[in-house]
C-alpha cells in the first residue's frame, strides 16, 4: 500500500493526526480509509484505522493496532498491509 505521511516533522506528544489512505472495495462499494496517528506520552507512535465516511454512523475504527518506536517504522507497518488485510479488518468491524 503506497501510503506516505503528509508531514515530515515530529508532532508534539499526544497530538492526533489523520491521514487519508487509498480506499478499498468491499462488496463492490468503495470504502474510505484513514489512519489516525499519535505519539503517546511514552514516546511510542500509535495508530488506528478508520473506515467509512468521517463523522457518519457508518464510520468504524480499529483499536490502536499499530505501535512503533518511530514514525517511519509505523508507516512501514502500514505500507506492509495489503487490501485483503484491510478488507478483513473492515469485515471484522461490521
Amino acid at each position: 500500500m503506497p501510503a506516505q505521511p503528509a508531514r515530515y516533522q515530529a508532532s508534539p506528544a499526544l497530538e492526533q493526526v489523520v491521514h487519508d489512505l487509498p480506499p478499498i472495495r468491499f462488496d463492490g462499494q468503495p470504502i474510505d480509509i484513514r489512519l489516525s496517528v499519535r505519539r503517546s506520552e511514552d514516546g511510542i507512535w500509535r495508530g488506528r484505522v478508520l473506515f467509512g465516511a468521517e463523522g457518519t454512523e457508518a464510520e468504524r475504527s480499529t483499536a490502536e493496532i499499530f505501535c512503533a518506536t518511530s514514525e517511519p517504522d509505523l508507516w512501514q507497518a502500514v505500507r506492509d498491509l495489503r487490501d485483503h488485510h484491510l478488507r478483513d479488518l473492515y469485515r471484522s468491524l461490521l
